[in-house]
């Protein structure tokens, strides 16, 4: 991977776009101390950034020529111990969009260069300073909108399950190279590698990784929310209680049947953790072709969530006629882990005790009324019930990331193809090479072995100061 250049130093502005009390300009590279000697005065007494051997912070000033553009602090760290692994200056200046262009334009006309995305983070994989999925995790960090997609977030750079999957290839690497030795000995039929132990560490392995793909389906829902749709017959108040769970006007309400042709979505974080509501169009018999194709986005919006709340008025609709219809949405979808609410409203108009009341309650109906907003903190706990993880447990082990689920099952199929081998006493060579198809796989994840279009794809999704 070291023919990605990294001989340039780069420079990008690393605070959010826009002007403020402060911004940051990063700069790293293998001439940055030379680079900003030129533009940067200390203010105390004269100093050479090259010689300084810690890392240090100056107070000083930025100027073109003899034009004064800023006072900066410059905080300044040698390598290796920096960010990147590379040396590394970030300039502290005030948040002017006239001095942080200034300051880009002064580096630049010195000898650097303006950033790629995540060119920053690519640097720091490269030289080491983190493993990819480390790497990807800083991105996560960043875009992280809830407490929980925080904590998942902060797991992976730590580690994560980077350890466990290393902890998992390094003892087949063992096994590969016993059974690769065992091939100079073809003629003596000898086994180094003992292949009741290594059928044990197989099963295991294939056992470790079934748990982490299991929770990728939680992992990534976390990540990019929940998703709840909230559906029933048309004028049950499905997009006023959309309404009161965002505490805003988010979607138009109105007697008239069928007001809601298509769905509405929007996010909302409940204890921590982020849910994608979608409002749909009521279920009834279609009026107009419109409205049919809202009803068929319904049933798609329904396929898709990990939550259907199923909302009816309490007022006009028996308990037979809810349990019917749940049953049929539930026969429609046949998924064991969907999870289903079903919500009474209009309670502020209830005039006497439901018929089968009863029913009701022994089938955690939750009671509320969405016009008047009660109740709703009920449906918020419900919704938390839901996710299969609680605080403590996102602390465990979650894959969130499309890329490394793919490369998870890839190596589960190679161990599947290892443990086939085996049991048919395939040949020492083909067997280390079935091992070996298992490592390059999970190596994959962590990005020991990976591709330069791979990490130009992960690297682009970054903002250009990180």
């Amino acid at each position: 991977m070291k023919s990605i250049d990294q001989e340039d130093t780069i420079c990008a502005i690393a605070t959010p776009t826009g002007s403020g009390g402060i911004a940051v300009v990063r700069v790293s590279g293998y001439d940055v101390f030379c680079i900003c000697s030129k533009i940067f005065t200390n203010i105390q007494k004269e100093i050479s950034l090259e010689e300084i051997s810690t890392r240090s912070i100056f107070y000083g000033k930025i100027n073109e020529h003899e034009e004064f553009i800023d006072d900066v602090i410059l905080c300044l760290f040698k390598a290796p111990h920096s960010y990147t692994g590379e040396d590394t200056i970030e300039i502290s200046c005030h948040g002017s969009l006239y001095i942080q262009q200034k300051i880009l334009q002064l580096l630049i006309d010195n000898g650097a260069r303006l950033a790629n995305p995540g060119e920053f983070t690519m640097r720091a994989f490269l030289n080491g300073k983190m493993d990819l999925t480390q790497a990807e995790a800083v991105a996560d960090l960043i875009s992280s909108n809830s407490k929980v997609t925080h904590k998942i977030a902060v797991n992976q750079m730590r580690g994560g399950y980077s350890k466990k999957i290393k902890e998992l290839k390094d003892k087949l690497l063992e096994f590969a190279a016993l059974i690769e030795l065992e091939l100079d000995f073809g003629e003596e039929d000898v086994e180094f590698a003992n292949r009741n132990k290594l059928a044990e560490l197989l099963s295991v392995i294939k056992s470790e990784i079934q748990i982490l793909m299991e929770s990728f389906s939680v992992g990534n829902a976390l990540k990019n929310g929940i998703p709840v749709a909230i559906i029933g017959k048309p004028n049950v108040g499905k997009s006023t209680l959309l309404n009161a769970l965002l505490n805003e006007e988010r979607a138009i309400v109105s007697d008239i049947p069928g007001t809601t042709r298509d769905s509405i979505e929007d996010t909302i974080c409940i204890d921590g953790v982020l849910f994608r509501f979608m409002d749909t169009a009521g279920l009834r018999k279609a009026q107009d072709a419109i409205e049919s194709i809202g009803i068929e986005r319904t049933f798609a919006q329904v396929e898709k969530a990990s939550v259907v709340l199923y909302l009816f008025d309490v007022n006009e609709t028996t308990w037979d006629e809810v349990y019917q219809s749940i049953n049929e949405i539930k026969h429609r979808f046949q998924n064991d882990e969907k999870h289903y609410l079903m919500v009474a409203n209009k309670i502020d108009l209830i005039l006497e005790t439901p018929h089968k009341f009863k029913d009701y309650v022994n089938n955690n109906v939750i009671f509320i009324s969405a016009k008047r907003r009660e109740n709703i903190h009920l449906l918020a706990d419900n919704l938390i019930k839901t996710v299969k993880i609680n605080g403590d447990d996102t602390q465990s082990i979650l894959v969130s990331n499309a890329r490394h689920y793919e490369s998870l099952s890839k190596a589960y199929t190679s161990v599947f193809k290892v443990e086939t081998g085996m049991n048919n006493n395939i040949t020492h060579d083909f067997l280390a090479a079935d091992i070996r198809e298992v490592i390059q796989h999970l190596s994959e994840v962590t990005g020991e072995i990976t591709s330069e279009s791979i990490l130009t794809t992960v690297f682009s999704k970054f903002c250009i100061g990180k």
